[in-house]
């Protein structure tokens, strides 16, 4: 049985599963009590918390929580703003469980939304996975579908480490079917096949995954068939999906909004070089944004979003090539 659901909602919907099947959970968050009177009610003030506007105190009583036991979410709104936090994540959260032999677990969710497409200027859309990606002991999820959305933020807040939980604004109002029962939950580290393929791999994750679909319909039109796998959690990385698939079709073009210097498709390209370069028949290629601030114009914001048309392009180029001897 399903039922029809924003991301949004399954957001809640899975916070409100887990608060009720755990009285440690509890929610932090500029506005989250005055937003959400429903959670208050049903859980009490203890457990949901308006903050002041402060990220760097909101990451720091989240850490100290989860250190006294508790397994607090934490909204920060909008990504760019972690970087006020990025010293409890970073330096506290992501290291005190190595660095204490395991005395100490860090069981938060960071909630962020990121994401272009919203004309909020670049102070409030920045593209930060990669930054959380390269930080030990942090883990970073960033689902495209209602259902993920639901079932990954119900693995996050069950996970003992930290985790970073980014959700793109564009598909916070996306509905999709979000499977019931309650208990459905989607394991951190796996990567999907949303659509099988023979003659090329395209990688994605959020909302550029919908950008892949929209690409490999195109290509079927041509006669090519895209294989197209959503990451969903940058880390732990599923690469054994991703070479999977590219030994089975040679070609792959990984597509992110965030820009494209050291991040997750660069390493994504890497371990395909590393791992599977004999099955290549041609370079990976790369479809990001620019490396510039997100624009706040709507026309300049859709120009510097990676488009169905790139990809496409990619993978026509390679048709027009002559083989090699």
């Amino acid at each position: 049985m399903t039922t029809t659901m924003t991301a949004k909602a399954a957001l809640l919907s899975a916070l409100h599963e887990e608060m009720t099947r755990d009285d440690r959970v509890m929610l932090m968050g500029e506005g989250v009590a005055t937003l959400h009177p429903d959670l208050v009610m049903a859980f009490g003030a203890d457990r949901v918390r308006n903050t002041p506007l402060a990220e760097a105190i909101m990451a720091g009583c989240a850490v100290g929580a989860a250190a006294s036991g508790l397994r607090p979410v934490v909204d920060m709104l909008y990504a760019p703003f972690l970087t006020y936090a990025m010293d409890a994540l970073v330096n506290s959260a992501g290291k005190l469980r190595y660095m204490s032999g395991g005395q100490f677990s860090f069981p938060l969710v960071v909630l962020a939304n990121t994401g272009a497409g919203w004309g909020v200027g670049a102070q409030h859309t920045h593209n930060l996975e990669a930054w959380f990606v390269h930080s030990p002991g942090l883990k970073v999820v960033m689902p495209s579908t209602a259902a993920d959305f639901k079932g990954l933020l119900k693995s996050a807040i069950r996970d003992d480490n930290p985790v970073v939980f980014l959700n793109d604004m564009t598909l916070l109002h996306q509905a999709g079917e979000v499977a019931e029962p309650d208990d459905m939950l989607v394991p951190l580290g796996q990567a999907k096949v949303m659509r099988a393929g023979r003659d090329v791999t395209l990688v994605s994750y959020a909302k550029t995954v919908h950008t892949c679909m929209a690409a490999a319909e195109v290509l079927a039109e041509r006669g090519l068939s895209a294989e197209v796998i959503d990451l969903r959690t940058l880390k732990p990385l599923d690469m054994e999906t991703v070479l999977q698939s590219v030994q089975r079709t040679g070609h792959m073009v990984v597509v992110h909004e965030a820009g494209p210097l050291c991040g997750v498709g660069a390493e994504v390209a890497a371990q395909v070089a590393e791992r599977a370069f004999g099955a290549l028949k041609a370079p990976v290629r790369r479809i990001t944004s620019a490396d510039v601030p997100t624009p706040a114009s709507h026309v300049l914001e859709q120009a510097f979003l990676p488009q169905a048309d790139q990809i496409v392009s990619a993978v026509m180029a390679w048709v027009s090539q002559p083989a090699a001897a």
